[in-house]
């Protein structure tokens, strides 16, 4: 893109910005509410990449909040039936094949999720990033052609968390996240995120395509793509119960 172009796009996105004198901390929160609402229903699949091979699981979610998640997985057969359940700050997973309910504990947080460059965490998004962190703005960046907040987030000192930094960047018209990368307690760089396939869901402008790749292995990746999401939903918290997670379908 053009000097000139470069400018206008600035200009435009100053002139169109309704986020004037609102703090890192809140951008995060507005974009961050954009992807969870009150609460949510998805249907998504995850396509783990390997040099060699590749893989595919469809799942279904259910959150409420950031306290409340439920995933279940519809396929492959082999893990057909199998659910994670959050609960504030604990997670069960639910194995039907050997009739199971194992709980995870913290320290299993920064693990692989079923194989994929996600982690635990990731997936049923124990830790807050509004909450457990601080952030600070870092330059703008202009993310293909979209001007974008660039948020620093440092966990706070008594926060559980599995990452030493996270560097978000965020689209500044619609507040979309476009790009995350998540660093270790040293700061070198562990995985990127990707956001993209920007869709209307309902009355939100969101990205349905993510892409998480880790830094030491670039030619490993894994790849989110929701097929259905809703908000707003009416769902109680004795959904989130370790007996309709053995049940639900």
């Amino acid at each position: 893109m053009n000097r000139k172009r470069i400018i206008g796009v600035l200009l435009l996105t100053l002139l169109a910005s309704t986020s004037w004198g609102q703090t890192a901390k809140e951008i995060i929160k507005m974009a961050d509410d954009k992807m969870q609402g009150e609460s949510n229903k998805a249907v998504m699949k995850m396509t783990i990449v390997r040099p060699d091979w590749k893989r595919e699981v469809t799942m279904k979610s259910w959150s409420l909040g950031r306290s409340y998640s439920l995933i279940l997985i519809t396929a492959p057969a082999r893990d057909k039936g199998s659910a994670f359940l959050k609960r504030t700050n604990e997670m069960w997973n639910w194995q039907p094949s050997i009739d199971r309910v194992v709980k995870l504990p913290p320290s299993m947080m920064l693990q692989s999720w079923m194989g994929s460059d996600f982690t635990n965490d990731d997936l049923v998004k124990e830790s807050s990033i509004v909450n457990d962190y601080t952030q600070t703005f870092g330059a703008d960046t202009v993310i293909n052609d979209m001007v974008c907040y660039k948020i620093n987030m440092i966990p706070n000192e008594e926060a559980a968390v599995v990452w030493g930094k996270v560097v978000v960047y965020i689209e500044k018209e619609n507040l979309i996240q476009l790009l995350i990368k998540y660093y270790d307690e040293d700061e070198f760089l562990i995985n990127t995120m990707v956001l993209s396939n920007i869709k209307k869901v309902g009355n939100r402008t969101l990205p349905t395509h993510l892409e998480m790749t880790p830094a030491d292995e670039p030619q490993n990746k894994t790849i989110i793509d929701y097929i259905e999401w809703e908000f707003d939903l009416d769902i109680k918290e004795s959904f989130f119960s370790l007996q309709n997670m053995k049940r639900i379908r």
